[in-house]
């Protein structure tokens, strides 16, 4: 029965079917074919999975992405950008990764970050010859960091689901997210030096100090938006779900009073749209709950397990089983979706082997999230490509050295744990 419920995701899927009615069809079908189970278990099932406090702090995260967005806070930070890397072979290209390190800070989000930054430099780079699928390649990895540096969609999701702390989980990307920054710029620099890439020599300017400091009062407030929300976890103040009311707070006192580029006309419009991808998020979040609390209860788990130590039951061998398996199953399907179903295997996988909490899960997110920029359907390229104005063939095209080099910053992680778990054991025991 299990094998025909993936056949059946995976067929749906294929046809174009929508992931969230895909997995919520295949769900609902194996629940009336699944003898002791009746017809009310699903729409409960859905519900408890949304019946959590930390999935809270989603839609106050998705709105003040919404906010940074519309208010201004986005331009500002690629303004900011630009003065502190331009100066660097291929400035625009590095100040795409920068700002959507800083613009991670409050997003959470990597299909956000791709958009608001790309939005509003691929102009830009237009104009100064970057090839629309280098572009597209660079802002899909780029936008990766959203999902990695704190705050987190998907960490969130991961912490409500798995019973680890949110606030660990965001203190656990810190590093890993600034290592894809450090190894992102670096591939750039080296595709400067390649003959086929001279639009990459041209900087934006000289690095100067003087004008980057000079440059601060018009960001400052942009950029206390990270040291408030992480200050104020790590500080006791408020949770990690609270901390998303902050950031909706700050993001539209900023956008209203201080920058003054948004109107309370534009509020309509703002909260619709962060109703809407709440909505989203949450609608796949509900099925592929269900549908993960299916397979569990078919024993999914413990077959999984047993499978995985009829090839080795040496801890590491295991975890480079499960990213892989992530990566590939999130090759195919929506991330997210892919997430959510398999959390509780991986948990139950997880708990055997007594995997570090912080480590595994941040190993887990990344794999998902690189998967989600990996052909052959590959979400993070197309969103990308669709922004960029280009085709999905020309993109492919310059992804490999970017995606290669995510993987690279997942495998230092893997072997190197302290590099995701030590900052949160240090601050949260």
């Amino acid at each position: 029965m299990l094998i025909g419920l993936f056949v059946a995701l995976l067929l749906l899927i294929f046809l174009g079917t929508p992931v969230l009615l895909a997995i919520g069809v295949v769900a609902l079908l194996g629940i009336l074919i699944t003898p002791d189970l009746v017809l009310a278990m699903f729409p409960q099932k859905m519900f408890t999975m949304l019946d959590s406090f930390s999935l809270l702090a989603m839609p106050y995260f998705i709105l003040a992405g919404e906010l940074m967005a519309r208010g201004g806070l986005s331009r500002k930070l690629v303004q900011f950008g630009e003065t502190v890397v331009g100066h660097l072979r291929g400035g625009l290209g590095h100040a795409s990764i920068f700002s959507c390190m800083i613009f991670a800070n409050v997003s959470g989000s990597a299909s956000a970050a791709t958009s608001a930054i790309g939005s509003i430099l691929l102009p830009s780079m237009k104009e100064r010859g970057y090839k629309p699928g280098f572009s597209a390649s660079l802002l899909a990895t780029s936008g990766i960091i959203g999902s990695i540096i704190p705050p987190s969609m998907v960490m969130i999701v991961y912490g409500a689901m798995a019973g680890v702390s949110i606030g660990g989980l965001f203190l656990a990307g810190i590093l890993p997210g600034l290592l894809i920054v450090a190894v992102l710029m670096v591939v750039v620099y080296g595709h400067s030096f390649l003959p086929d890439f001279p639009e990459l020599r041209r900087t934006v300017g000289r690095f100067n100090l003087a004008v980057i400091i000079k440059s601060i009062p018009k960001v400052w407030v942009a950029l206390l938006a990270p040291v408030i929300i992480l200050g104020g976890i790590l500080g006791g103040i408020f949770t990690a779900t609270e901390a998303g009311v902050v950031a909706c707070i700050y993001s539209f006192l900023v956008s209203f009073f201080i920058y003054r580029s948004m109107r309370l006309r534009d509020l309509p419009r703002i909260l619709a749209r962060a109703a809407i991808t709440t909505t989203m998020v949450v609608g796949i979040i509900s099925v592929a709950g269900a549908f993960g609390w299916l397979l569990a209860y078919l024993d999914f788990n413990e077959i999984m397990l047993q499978f995985i130590l009829g090839i080795s039951n040496q801890p590491m061998v295991v975890l480079l089983i499960l990213v892989a398996s992530m990566m590939v199953m999130t090759m195919f399907v929506e991330s997210l979706a892919i997430l959510i179903i398999m959390v509780p295997v991986i948990i139950y996988i997880s708990n055997a082997f007594g995997f570090d909490p912080y480590h595994f899960g941040m190993v887990m997110v990344m794999a998902t999230q690189i998967g989600a920029t990996t052909p052959p359907v590959a979400v993070g390229l197309f969103v990308a490509t669709s922004i960029a104005g280009t085709s999905y063939d020309q993109t492919l095209r310059y992804c490999l050295p970017f995606v290669l080099a995510l993987i690279v910053v997942m495998i230092l992680v893997i072997f190197f744990p302290w590099l995701s778990n030590w900052i949160p054991h240090y601050y949260l025991g």
